[in-house]
């Protein structure tokens, strides 16, 4: 068997985090997202796969309201803070904000122009908003209690607005006439919901006293009030042409109830009892009734007192509808496509705003496309990984759910296991979602429960009571339709203090058990018979596992290490540290050669057995991680914690390592390119290529030899303005270090000249780090300069000994300008007169001395006129320096 390639690296993938946390929410117009008051921020929610594209901090305390412009371009938000915020969602950016509620806003629509802004509130007002200017248009009072929801005529072309209250009220505002047209009483509670039918002529609205009243808006008469039985949160058109309607109508029509020329109005209704109802104007008729409710009930105790739906809409684009729970749950439902029988409703997605703190969690299968997850709540959630919906929830526990466990049986069956605080561990069938095996025994909470490995007939659990039971689950039918109660086969008293988990060796032959106690043990199976006891940790032991190769376990310990032990003896083999708080779950990877770890840093990490060496370490949670799957497949994980996010990790040492390969083979045919663009003397496009690879040498040695060609500042200028500012930030950064070196400064001054002509100020400042890039220029060019300024003064004496020794003629008038820089406290005109007296002082001396020197050797004067001669073509004559 080859031998399994070391992961060096994870990648989180994707996350569930938690998005809603109740209160208001709006779907866009294409129904592709959602935004969610999650506390005191918003949350832009992808529909598809419940994950958070942005998150906005409104600062504005608890979102009350929130609502959305007809092209989804702006985002209204309000919160305790009375301020009214206009966001714009593709810069996510704060436009504008006022305040105008003595009050919280509790309800606010936006026109169908998208002009107006109408916002509702406790202080019993109405008020309507200009968006573009944030004035107030209209200001209406009437309302004698909280104004909870308010909304536009859906036709443009009527100026009608709608407001239900607390007062038992709905009143209509004529928004050109600025006054109330009607006052709609006839509900005797809280108007919790309205809607307009499709002709516009009538309005349906329910309160939470079980009644849905329609109004003809000709004379605003009350038309028919159709009792629901059932405190109402919400009630929705259904639109004719829509997948409802026409699936609807063509079950009524096969059925035989729908009259050839029925003029009713479809409408749904969703409230406390958590079920959807359809109803029909004509004859006040419940069309549907769901027979259960998908709503998750948290006891069997509170099963009466559920508070159901809180809220309903239809989605757009006939995408379904969309309900939405009391524990912060959207649940999207679509016809059944098979109307045989009956018409019923299908639940295609339920995303879950809120999962509180993440207990436990396994893969339910080899492919990893489900994960069960344990929230400190009385059911387990099991995702669909592709969407990260919530497929279906398992509720039987009348208490928090502790621990779990995944198998597939031997005929086939996908089973899980739970234990809870309610003393019992449940197995549940995952194909028909119902429990299937009940085991009652223990006198504490169950803390941990494992699966047989091999022959999967059996489960193990542990409890607070310090006991480990072996149950028997095989032999059970694929038909039961009530739990059979389970029976322990043996027992043993393991511990001194609570049990935290257990492990199943790969051939069924031994059970690990890990304690508070500071111990793990080892027990032979089925007998439960003490094998070899580890001691050695410090503090209470969290996590056991068995190696899938080797005879050794793994331990986790609140001692913030990871322990390796010995079967055999009961030695500890090796010891890792690096966490930084207790270490909660470790997992064996790769064959045994690797384990993750996680803890309550909130840190998860990679090592490698064999070096004792922490490869990667991973902190994308914000409190414990108490949670960790790893899946059998591709051994991606999954990790969760208190946090109440879910974070799912793919190996990605093969991506990076084919990345690395891929940009190395580029860069070698970059390489190629740059080498091509010099021999073609390509100046331009070598400098793009050298700061694209990142190659400051070559980059250096290309300006180097631009600078020494006739027209320098042309070539650089040109290659300069094909850069845009990035690059022009990354040359700054190269020049900064050339600026450093005395070799390299004159090249690198050469170019910040350049680059400063062809840049403007406002230009410069505008890129991003710039400044800090200028600090480092300035001190080492005022060392340049000065260095320069010493030579150039030192080049006059040089300048004075030439002349003095005749190797070059006396300066011009020209260059009188450049001595008197050491002559400051004279005049040009002085210095001049000056040097014209020395000339022609220094002519007769000359004169004389040649008249002296006659009786020497003609040898000489004919040497002395040869090295005249020669400096005279050697160009050293009248070499003027300037400064």
């Amino acid at each position: 068997m080859a031998s399994a390639t070391l992961k060096k690296n994870y990648r989180c993938s994707q996350s569930l985090q938690q998005f809603y946390s109740g209160g208001p929410f709006v779907v866009s117009s294409d129904g592709s997202f959602i935004a969610c008051a999650c506390s005191e921020s918003i949350k832009i929610v992808d529909s598809s796969n419940a994950s958070t594209k942005f998150t906005i901090e409104a600062e504005s305390g608890t979102i009350t309201a929130l609502a959305l412009s007809p092209n989804d371009k702006l985002l209204f938000s309000a919160g305790h803070s009375r301020q009214i915020k206009v966001w714009d969602l593709d810069t996510f950016k704060c436009l504008r904000s006022w305040k105008g509620h003595d009050g919280p806003v509790m309800g606010m629509a936006c026109h169908g122009s998208g002009g107006l802004l109408a916002t509702s509130g406790a202080d019993r007002k109405v008020l309507v908003w200009d968006v573009d200017g944030g004035f107030c248009t209209h200001y209406f009072k009437g309302h004698k209690g909280v104004v909870t929801s308010i909304m536009f005529h859906p036709d443009v072309n009527k100026s009608l607005l709608f407001s239900g209250s607390d007062d038992t009220t709905v009143r209509v505002w004529d928004l050109l006439a600025k006054k109330c047209v009607a006052v709609l009483e006839k509900h005797f509670s809280a108007v919790s919901s309205m809607a307009v039918s499709e002709d516009g002529w009538t309005l349906l609205s329910a309160g939470r006293d079980k009644v849905v009243n329609l109004w003809d808006l000709h004379d605003y008469r009350c038309k028919s009030t159709i009792p629901t039985y059932e405190v109402l949160e919400a009630v929705c058109i259904v639109y004719s042409g829509s997948q409802f309607a026409s699936s609807l109508g063509a079950f009524l029509q096969q059925s035989g109830k729908k009259k050839s020329r029925s003029t009713g109005i479809y409408f749904i209704t969703a409230g406390e009892r958590g079920i959807v109802r359809i109803w029909t104007s004509e004859g006040a008729v419940c069309l549907y009734e769901q027979k259960s409710s998908d709503v998750t009930v948290s006891s069997a105790e509170d099963e009466d007192s559920t508070r159901g739906f809180t809220s309903a809409v239809m989605l757009p684009l006939d995408q379904g509808l969309l309900c939405v729970t009391a524990d912060q749950q959207f649940l999207f439902y679509s016809p059944a496509e098979h109307l045989e029988e009956k018409w019923s409703l299908k639940l295609t997605k339920r995303l879950v705003g809120f999962n509180d703190e993440i207990v436990d969690m396994k893969f339910l299968d080899e492919e990893e496309q489900y994960l069960a997850v344990a929230t400190n709540l009385e059911q387990v959630r099991v995702y669909d990984l592709s969407s990260m919906s919530c497929s279906y929830v398992l509720s039987g526990h009348t208490d928090t759910i502790l621990c779990l466990d995944t198998s597939i049986s031997s005929n086939g069956r996908r089973l899980i296991l739970t234990g809870s605080k309610d003393n019992s561990v449940r197995l549940w069938e995952s194909e028909r979602r119902c429990c299937i095996g009940l085991g009652i025994g223990h006198m504490g909470a169950v803390g941990a429960v494992a699966f047989s490995k091999k022959c999967r007939d059996f489960f193990v659990s542990g409890s607070s009571d310090r006991t480990i039971k072996v149950w028997n689950f095989d032999g059970l039918s694929d038909d039961i339709e009530e739990p059979i109660s389970l029976k322990a086969k043996a027992v043993v008293a393991a511990h001194d203090k609570d049990i935290n988990s257990l492990a199943v060796a790969p051939n069924d032959s031994l059970v690990c058990s890990g304690s508070q106690d500071r111990t793990a043990c080892v027990w032979r199976l089925p007998e439960l018979v003490l094998v070899v006891k580890f001691t050695g940790h410090k503090r209470g032991i969290w996590c056991v596992e068995f190696s899938p190769v080797d005879q050794c376990v793994i331990t986790a310990s609140g001692d913030k290490t990871v322990k390796i032990w010995a079967i055999a003896d009961g030695s500890c083999l090796k010891t890792f540290e690096g966490h930084t708080s207790s270490v909660l779950r470790a997992s064996f990877l790769t064959r045994g050669t690797q384990f993750v770890s996680c803890g309550a840093d909130g840190l998860v990490k990679l090592w490698t057995i064999k070096t004792n060496e922490c490869i990667s370490t991973y902190d994308q949670h914000e409190d414990k991680v108490w949670a960790l799957a790893v899946g059998k497949k591709t051994e991606m994980l999954a990790t969760g914690g208190s946090d109440a996010v879910i974070n799912l990790w793919h190996d990605s040492t093969a991506a990076e390592k084919e990345e690395a390969f891929r940009k190395e083979e580029e860069g070698v045919l970059r390489g190629q390119e740059l080498e091509n663009a010099l021999l073609d003397a390509e100046y331009t496009k070598a400098i793009q290529i050298a700061l694209e690879l990142r190659r400051p040498r070559k980059l250096f040695e290309l300006f180097s030899e631009l600078c020494r060609k006739r027209e320098a500042g042309d070539h650089i200028d040109k290659a300069l303005h094909a850069l845009g500012k990035e690059e022009f930030l990354l040359l700054f950064e190269y020049i900064r270090e050339w600026n450093t070196k005395p070799k390299l400064c004159h090249v690198a001054q050469s170019v910040l000249f350049r680059a400063f002509n062809i840049l403007p100020p406002t230009e410069i400042i505008e890129i991003k780090g710039i400044s800090e890039l200028l600090e480092g220029f300035i001190p080492y060019s005022q060392r340049h300069f000065s260095r320069i300024d010493r030579l150039i003064r030192s080049t006059f004496l040089l300048d004075y000994t030439l002349i003095r020794m005749s190797v070059i003629e006396p300066t011009t008038q020209d260059d009188l300008k450049t001595k008197s820089l050491l002559h400051s406290e004279k005049n040009m005109e002085d210095n001049a007169e000056e040097d014209q007296k020395q000339a022609s002082e220094e002519q007769k001396p000359k004169a004389s001395g040649k008249k002296r020197k006659s009786h020497k050797s003609g040898d000489h004067s004919r040497l002395h006129k040869k090295v005249k001669d020669s400096s005279t073509h050697a160009n050293t004559a009248a070499v003027p320096l300037q400064a």
